[in-house]
């Protein structure tokens, strides 16, 4: 009896509720990402034989979200142009056109019909994360904004040194050579209410660390999604090698072992 009464009020909520949108960031430059970016966009990184920005959008999908809008820039020409020649998906996809860099959350600014729970993420990120969890997390946790977060090592490529206190700060009391630390970071997914909006100033650049700033300043709830599983954040060359990397074993991981023999043959 005490679980109906939990399972009923969500099962009914799940009725009335309007599909999630998704607004995808796909158009900053990815300079460090260069000399690759000079000629395409950081989104359109192949992995395997298919872009990110497709990858996502297909997890969105198979999510249960089909209406995406993308923001995009830099070379926004080709990535209309492979994604409007993409088989038929069931998705429905917009662009709206950022005219200037305007960081992370400005963007959103510029997106219509944002007037219920969204979710908005890089368009340069490789996760294996279930946006439906994700979704439910933030409504039960009744959030303005939820970060998806991972813990993820920085290596310190430095001897770092503890010093000694009381008076003693010249004093080397510890050294620890090139230590490794677990941070938690943001994977550049969120889900918003539409209200979270109306802290995004009208004009200029606006990134969402100034937005989760001015949340929390104004004591608004901001929540934490923690995911163990594999994420990968495009950034760097190197990153983009791992996952290339990482992605591939998975997905042959997932083939029956005939069709991985035949296809490393």
């Amino acid at each position: 009896m005490t679980e109906g009464v939990y399972v009923l009020p969500d099962a009914l909520a799940a009725r009335t509720r309007r599909p999630i949108k998704a607004v995808v960031l796909a158009g900053g430059k990815g300079t460090r990402l260069a000399p690759y970016t000079s000629v395409l966009p950081k989104p359109l990184m192949p992995i395997g034989d298919r872009s990110i920005l497709e990858l996502v959008i297909g997890q969105l999908r198979d999510c249960g979200i089909t209406d995406v809008t993308l923001s995009v820039g830099y070379l926004a020409h080709l990535i209309e142009a492979v994604l409007d020649n993409r088989p038929d998906d069931g998705v429905d996809l917009t662009y709206v056109h950022e005219e200037e860099a305007l960081g992370t959350a400005a963007p959103l600014r510029l997106v219509d019909g944002l007037d219920s729970t969204f979710i908005t993420m890089n368009g340069d990120v490789l996760t294996t994360l279930d946006y439906t969890s994700l979704i439910r997390h933030h409504r039960r946790n009744r959030n303005i904004l939820t970060i998806a977060t991972r813990v993820r090592p920085v290596q310190i490529d430095y001897g770092v040194l503890h010093l000694g206190s009381n008076g003693r700060g010249n004093r080397v009391e510890a050294y620890i050579e090139k230590p490794k630390m677990n941070s938690t970071v943001s994977m550049g997914i969120y889900v918003l209410e539409p209200r979270a909006l109306s802290f995004i100033p009208p004009e200029g650049y606006f990134d969402f660390p100034d937005l989760v700033q001015v949340l929390l300043k104004a004591d608004e709830r901001v929540g934490a999604y923690r995911y163990d599983g594999m994420w990968f954040d495009i950034g760097r060359r190197d990153d983009y090698e791992r996952a290339v990397s990482a992605w591939t074993d998975e997905n042959e991981a997932d083939e029956p072992a005939s069709q991985v023999a035949t296809g490393s043959a």
